[in-house]
């Protein structure tokens, strides 16, 4: 029996630099404080990936493009308000 072929992982972007510091959140907040700074922190992350994959506008970033987008990076598939606050963190094309 064979082994299955292993791709080569993409070198780390920053190996100098310590893994961030995670603290927690602080407690006694509304529940609806939580979800919205989970969402800003997930749409956050589906911005950066889209622009580093070379989606520089919301124009070029409908929704099937962050939800595959998400996909790829292994974030749960985003609702349409987080597809909404991916695509204004986005900036826009101005000439």
């Amino acid at each position: 029996m064979t082994a299955a072929p292993t791709l080569p992982q993409p070198p780390l972007p920053f190996p100098d630099l310590p893994a961030p510091i995670r603290r927690r959140l602080p407690a006694g907040r509304p529940r609806q404080w939580y979800v919205d700074h989970n969402r800003a922190l997930k749409a956050m992350r589906i911005a950066i990936a889209l622009l580093d994959s070379g989606v520089y506008t919301p124009r070029q970033a409908p929704d099937r493009i962050v939800r595959a987008t998400a996909a790829r990076i292994g974030v749960h598939p985003p609702s349409s308000t987080t597809c909404r606050m991916v695509r204004s963190l986005l900036p826009s094309a101005r000439n």
